[in-house]
């Protein structure tokens, strides 16, 4: 394509997945891509100049990771408008997928530049293949809020969905991460996939304390997370200590009936109003005994 002020042929942006675990796991395309093009854009140079030694490939490297690519961005997209060819990797699997790359892909559609996508390894596509989960719709959350308080937030809008849910964990924060789970969404079904494509691959299916389990018997838990968890499939999913709670919360600021508060948290949790109301007239019943 044009440079609008220059008549100029822009280059291409090339969207290049790579390995999310054994550097085998690359495409032929893929390593003709980084062969070819003027500059490698990569999350972590290091990381890539290895992946590059191993195929015995060379590159021009240049960091691109999400503390610099805010300033970043508009110097390759100068590039790309000289007519520099451009890829676009992250440290693991596609970019942009819970990865740096959305602002650079944003800016270059914006400039009509083209994108072009090298697909390739994911993990979220790995992990739904070996699961043997309902894969025919799936919600992809990828990394929870760091916050508990956003990250609780968000596995309570969770809680009604009926799809199957995938998240990226890392290891520190996954035993954290399930406990809150079984408290908000319940004991369901789930897989955790650990080391994917790694010597050491695992998956871990069962309920979440059961998963909870095995992961307390280790000194650590090592390698990124993968966690598919199974959607909605009936009330019981949701923890009565949930309803409890929200009940509690709602009668507490006193200004609406025992139906209205019935309603809006059976709404908010995706329950029956009757299952949620049943409940609320049992906390009023031992309230008034207290």
């Amino acid at each position: 394509m044009d440079d609008t002020k220059s008549g100029q042929k822009a280059g291409d942006l090339y969207v290049v997945a790579t390995p999310i675990g054994n550097m085998n796991d690359i495409t032929l395309r893929a390593q003709n891509i980084l062969a070819q093009v003027d500059v490698i854009a990569a999350e972590d140079t290091r990381h890539t100049g290895k992946l590059l030694l191993h195929h015995q490939l060379k590159g021009h490297l240049i960091s691109y990771h999400e503390h610099n690519e805010k300033k970043r961005t508009p110097d390759l997209i100068h590039k790309l408008k000289k007519g520099l060819s451009i890829a676009l990797v992250s440290n693991a699997g596609t970019p942009s997928v819970s990865d740096p790359g959305y602002r650079l892909v944003k800016e270059a559609i914006a400039n009509d530049i083209k994108v072009i996508p090298i697909p390739g390894a994911s993990a979220v596509v790995a992990a739904l293949s070996a699961a043997g989960m309902p894969t025919d719709t799936y919600v992809f959350v990828g990394f929870s809020p760091k916050k508990k308080a956003k990250r609780q937030r968000q596995l309570q809008a969770l809680t009604s969905e009926h799809r199957t849910i995938v998240f990226y964990e890392s290891p520190k924060r996954i035993l954290t991460f399930l406990k809150e789970i079984k408290t908000i969404m319940g004991d369901r079904y789930g897989v955790l996939c650990r080391e994917m494509t790694k010597i050491h691959e695992e998956f871990i299916r069962g309920s979440v304390s059961k998963i909870m389990s095995e992961l307390n018997t280790r000194t650590e838990v090592k390698g990124e997370c993968t966690l598919l968890l199974a959607g909605c499939t009936h009330e019981s999913d949701t923890s009565i200590d949930v309803v409890r709670s929200e009940l509690n919360e709602a009668l507490k600021k006193q200004d609406k009936t025992l139906p209205e508060v019935a309603k809006t948290v059976a709404k908010k949790l995706g329950l029956s109003r009757k299952t949620v109301y049943d409940e609320a007239l049992k906390l009023r019943s031992k309230t008034q005994k207290e």
